[in-house]
């Protein structure tokens, strides 16, 4: 097989794998007020469920930064794919309350091993291909989580309960799980000498773009988790209304990022952040004063245009800057950034259970202001392929290091 053609297939992989997590996770999110009814819960414990994954979440990418590092995130996500569709059945058949947390902190902890071991495998491509190729790869989750919104949708319509929604998800899953298993593409790196010195610090910046995506996933989480929520209860939508809410935030996040690498390469990843945080703010301000679910849902189309490329921009940047330690550099900034998903959903659930939800959705304007502020600060990164003057294109600077199976 050539090496255009191997790379072709990590590529198709590496955008399945998002795609698969998106879908199997947006079906589950948008049944929220189906499994808030199976069992009850109120608002705070949802928001309990949801810190459940985040905290799986967040434990697991502090072990992937290793595993990858150590085995390359090809073994990772040959194992860890099939395993997080296998997770998702915790969810589906947990027979209390406690059992639905413990199956939300095991489905968290796939999620994050797979989405470090993701981002790991989609920077190896960015540096073997030398052009930007995150944004394509973010969009294969916005794909999934569309089609796992809409399915959900049907099924809302359709008047089918929580457990048989997720388990069926599970089941179709499989399916592109093993498509993508074998395709990835090696990143192991070689073994460091006998008495090396131990690798070297992450650089600062780090922390910077760990605080970008931790806005972004606070804004993302509170959309994902409470969205649907606010369109029902507070805006009077039906179920199936409500449900849509979070599809068409994620299918504008799919527009998005379907031209993100464009832009990156056009205007640079500074710029675009810092646009991305203003039209967030904006988007925000329409949802939570809208006076109805068709002025709602296109304050979600907003947001999700802006906050698309937040992520994708800065798991690219933290593989740039990670040097030889990419995948500790994408778990650094992953951790930090998920820790919004982590206390996000909880401060909207506490602001909730004493205000409302719109109070809650209030907190994410200055928010994400900050993302613009923060991205104004950034240094003048620029990742493959973004022009870069009379030197040429970071393209034609990046050599194609795809092993050779012939030696």
């Amino acid at each position: 097989m050539t090496s255009d053609a191997r790379l072709a297939r990590a590529m198709n992989a590496t955008m399945t794998t998002f795609a698969l997590v998106g879908a199997i996770s947006a079906v589950w999110v948008v049944r929220i007020p189906a499994l808030r009814d199976k069992f009850s819960l109120t608002e705070l414990q949802v928001g309990l469920e949801v810190l459940a994954w985040g905290l799986g979440a967040l434990v697991a990418m502090l072990m992937a930064s290793r595993l990858v590092t150590r085995h390359g995130s090809h073994k990772v996500l040959c194992l860890a794919v099939p395993s997080s569709v296998a997770g998702l059945m915790l969810l589906a058949f947990a027979p209390s309350y406690p059992f639905l947390l413990f199956g939300g902190l095991v489905f968290g902890s796939l999620f994050g091993l797979v989405d470090v071991a993701a981002n790991a495998q989609a920077s190896h491509l960015e540096r073997i291909s030398g052009r930007p190729v995150m944004g394509r790869m973010h969009a294969g989750w916005s794909l999934g989580a569309v089609i796992g919104g809409l399915a959900g949708a049907g099924l809302a319509a359709a008047g089918l309960d929580f457990t048989t929604s997720v388990a069926a998800a599970a089941v179709v899953a499989l399916v592109p799980a093993g498509y993508a298993m074998f395709r990835f593409l090696p990143d192991t790196p070689p073994a460091p000498a006998a008495g090396s010195a131990r690798p070297p610090k992450l650089p600062r910046v780090i922390l910077l773009l760990g605080a970008l995506m931790f806005c972004a996933f606070l804004a993302e989480g509170a959309v994902a988790d409470w969205s649907g929520l606010h369109l029902y209860d507070g805006l009077g939508a039906s179920e199936a209304v409500a449900a849509l809410g979070y599809p068409a935030f994620e299918l504008a996040m799919l527009a998005g990022r379907l031209v993100c690498d464009r832009f990156t390469q056009r205007c640079g990843a500074r710029l675009l952040l810092t646009g991305a945080g203003l039209a967030s703010a904006a988007g925000f301000t329409l949802f939570v004063t809208a006076q109805s679910p068709a002025w709602a849902v296109a304050g979600l189309v907003l947001i999700g245009v802006a906050v698309c490329v937040v992520v994708p921009l800065t798991f690219s940047l933290a593989g740039l800057v990670g040097g030889d330690r990419p995948a500790a550099a994408i778990a650094r900034t992953g951790t930090l950034g998920y820790s919004g998903l982590l206390l996000g959903p909880v401060a909207i659930g506490l602001v909730a259970e004493h205000s409302s939800l719109r109070t809650g959705f209030l907190i994410l304007i200055p928010v994400s202001i900050a993302i613009a502020v923060g991205a104004w600060a950034l240094p003048d990164l620029r990742v493959p392929g973004h022009a870069s003057g009379a030197g040429g294109t970071g393209a034609e600077q990046v050599p194609c290091l795809i092993p050779d199976p012939k030696g």
